[in-house]
Formats: structure tokens, C-alpha cells, sequence
């Protein structure tokens, strides 16, 4: 998930609300209202994107792996 509005450079945090395509251009809230809901690069309809609370890379890790990561240095 892109962390910005490729038009204005605006943050874009996981909670916050953003605008797709279906190539996952990404736009703020507030260009995507002056762009009429369409992608500028593929005249796609922009929708909003989906919210996610923690970064897949922030996800406690759980089982084997974990449990060697613990017992080897």
C-alpha cells in the first residue's frame, strides 16, 4: 500500500481514507473529488481503498518460525 497521494504528496496512513484504481494508483481524498473519482493514469474509477491496522511486516510472528527464532542466536 502506497503511503502517499501520487498527486499532491499527501501521507496516507493505513487507516486513512485513500482512493484506488485497479493498478493501485493511489490518491487522497481530496484529488480524487477534483479528478472526478478517475484515475488520471489509466481512466480507471478510483474507489476506496481497503484500511489495514498493522503493516504485514509488523505482524507477531507465531509458530515454528517464531520458536526457533527464540532458541537459535
Amino acid at each position: 500500500m502506497k503511503v502517499s497521494c501520487e498527486r499532491c504528496s499527501a501521507r496516507l496512513g493505513l487507516s486513512d481514507h485513500a482512493y484506488i484504481c485497479s493498478f493501485e494508483c493511489t490518491f487522497c481524498p481530496t484529488c480524487v473529488e477534483e479528478l472526478n473519482q478517475v484515475c488520471p493514469n489509466c481512466q480507471g474509477n478510483l474507489v476506496l481503498r481497503p484500511f489495514r491496522r498493522t503493516s504485514p511486516t509488523e505482524v507477531a510472528k507465531t509458530g515454528f518460525k517464531a520458536k526457533l527464532e527464540k532458541i537459535l542466536p
